[in-house]
């Protein structure tokens, strides 16, 4: 993947961006200054993700983008540093509208499994309207090297707040967990996510029928993994399966150590 260029100065009429989110986000300022510039982001983004849908992400430039859009391949440039980081922002609208969309049912239920299941099919609702899109990317955020990986540090902002969901998922049901279990259960549970969401790229079945059967089903083991995860005898074996996966998945974990190696 080409290095992302460097963004040029903003424009005269842009306020200035911050760069600190793993999107490219343009820092919100008060007054009609800011509320311009999120249109002008927000165009930019909705047009990349028509044009990566209808001729594929490989052969969609950032010049492409722009010149659809209606604004100059710097201003671009000055709100996404480069392709990836419009696929992080994709990334990031669908966390937000998933944030969003659990909140009737984390409201209501504090049955486990009913939060569970409930979280997995509003993901899937949202997500749906992006299959076709997410079929023709998905070779290269399976490339564990590639920014778009939802394991790569370009995705933490998104992944975490992805993770978050499945902290609050635990922590409002009835259902008790280990104190020992609590860190540990949320990122398990995201990885199961991530599993359900690699069967729904490659789901040719009608409006996705088979992942919503799937994430049904996963919430019920999930939900009986975490009941047996109470005894102790237990809880070694989920602590071993969260190091495997620390240990082994780029992005899991922050420390060095820990990383493959070769």
């Amino acid at each position: 993947m080409p290095a992302a260029k460097q963004s040029p100065a903003p424009p005269a009429d842009e306020p200035p961006a911050d760069s600190g989110s793993g999107s490219g986000a343009v820092k919100k300022e008060p007054g009609a200054g800011a509320a311009k510039s999120e249109q002008t982001r927000t165009l930019i983004l909705e047009t990349a993700m028509r044009l990566f849908q209808e001729r594929g992400y490989d052969k969609t430039t950032m010049r492409v983008i722009a010149k659809e859009a209606g604004v100059s391949v710097g201003n671009a440039y000055y709100y996404f540093a480069g392709k990836e980081h419009l696929i992080q922002g994709f990334y990031d609208r669908i966390a937000r509208e998933h944030q969003e969309a659990v909140r009737p049912v984390l409201d209501r239920e504090t049955d486990l499994e009913a939060r569970l299941a409930g979280v997995l099919r509003a993901w899937l609702d949202i997500a749906q309207p992006y299959h076709e899109f997410a079929a023709q990317f998905f070779k290269n955020a399976a490339d564990p090297d590639s920014p778009l990986s939802p394991f790569s540090p370009e995705s933490e902002h998104a992944r975490e707040a992805a993770i978050d969901v499945h902290r609050e998922v635990l922590a409002g049901a009835k259902a008790k967990v280990p104190d020992e279990l609590k860190d540990i259960l949320p990122e398990l549970m995201w990885l199961s996510q991530m599993g359900l969401v690699l069967y729904w790229v490659f789901d040719r079945s009608p409006d996705r029928e088979r992942s919503y059967r799937l994430s049904e089903r996963g919430a019920k083991l999930t939900t009986r993994g975490v009941a047996l995860a109470r005894f102790r005898v237990l809880r070694p074996l989920v602590r071993e399966v969260h190091e495997l996966f620390t240990d082994f998945l780029p992005g899991m974990t922050n420390d060095p150590a820990r990383q493959p190696k070769g």
